[in-house]
């Protein structure tokens, strides 16, 4: 089942730029920018992998981000991921990046862009891989903030397919933002917003009825709400599910007792994604192996959580039928 799922074509939809910044690579970066990180090697920082809650993580994610300073390191950091890419026939990916971890710390917008982009467009012509930008508001922040960030992305808005909202989820839910993002839809962003991972079913639905959003990051808790599950059914509105991320956050207490396996067979556009794959054990292909072992999915369910993720892309129609047929041909 493992070399079948490496065979799989898959898109990657949820895929925090910064979670995949790998130990090594965070020590690297340090030494080269004389950044001081509270690990004295590798194996602390795994060690330091051992978290209790969402924001256990995020102190760690963001005190590793600090070592990206320059367009080189944000190039170093994509290319790596697309490298991982290319080894496990993720052949599109649609990444997040969070400008504001990098502004508040004197970093300029288009320092982490330039970079960024830099490796995607080397990503497509040397690997194959397609891919789209989606610029995150950290929901912990100020819609001041955030506003801020939206006005600095406009002169790269070609660059840049759609908008999102991550970062702590409990106390911050998507109403706080709908000012912003109506004002991200007039620039012609696509939305996307995190929303039942942490927080319950009533932030899907703030996300879908205040934001308007195309599709839901995470959205675990759903089935909480049969009429939700319903309306994300009949719109087709899509569930970027990252069940390594669900059970290491402990969203999820054991991989035997997620719900994806569920949602899929009742009709749901669900995906199969990372989040942060340097933090929370591996990257799609370990997600895909990981529902293997514990839910025992089937190769052709397998075939449909893969066309799940081009279908819930950012794609234009042409270009996911080519890789439905690519998927037909396993």
């Amino acid at each position: 089942m493992n070399n079948f799922i490496k065979q799989l074509p898959k898109a990657e939809l949820h895929l925090h730029i910064e979670g995949t910044l790998e130990p090594e690579l965070m020590f690297a970066l340090a030494k080269k920018n004389q950044i001081n990180i509270p690990y004295q090697n590798v194996e602390a920082v795994k060690k330091a992998y051992n978290f209790t809650s969402l924001q256990s993580f995020l102190d760690i994610y963001y005190a590793g981000a600090a070592v990206l300073m320059s367009e080189s390191d944000f190039f170093e950091l994509t290319w790596a991921y697309l490298q991982k890419c290319k080894a496990q026939n993720v052949l599109h990916v649609e990444i997040f990046f969070d400008p504001q971890t990098h502004t508040a710390r004197g970093i300029a917008f288009e320092t982490v862009i330039k970079g960024i982009i830099r490796a995607l467009e080397r990503g497509k012509a040397e690997l194959g891989i397609s891919s789209f930008l989606i610029m995150c508001f950290l929901r912990h922040l100020s819609e001041k903030a955030a506003f801020e960030t939206l006005q600095a992305s406009l002169p790269f808005k070609e660059k840049i397919i759609g908008v999102g909202l991550d970062s702590s989820e409990v106390g911050h839910p998507p109403s706080k933002f709908e000012r912003v993002f109506e004002a991200c839809a007039k620039e012609g962003y696509k939305i996307v917003a995190h929303a039942g991972e942490e927080g319950d079913s009533s932030y899907i639905w703030e996300a879908i009825n205040l934001l308007h959003v195309n599709r839901i990051d995470h959205g675990i808790a759903c089935d909480e709400d049969a009429s939700l599950v319903d309306y994300l059914k009949a719109h087709r509105i899509a569930l970027t599910v990252c069940p390594l991320s669900n059970v290491k956050l402990r969203a999820v207490d054991d991989m035997k007792h997620h719900n994806i396996l569920k949602l899929l067979h009742e009709g749901l556009l669900v995906t199969v994604n990372s989040d942060d794959p340097a933090y929370f054990g591996g990257y799609v292909n370990e997600n895909y192996e990981a529902l293997v072992q514990s839910l025992h999915v089937s190769p052709e369910e397998l075939k449909q959580l893969a066309k799940n993720s081009f279908e819930a892309s950012f794609l234009e129609p042409k270009k996911k039928a080519f890789f439905y047929r690519l998927i037909d041909t396993l």
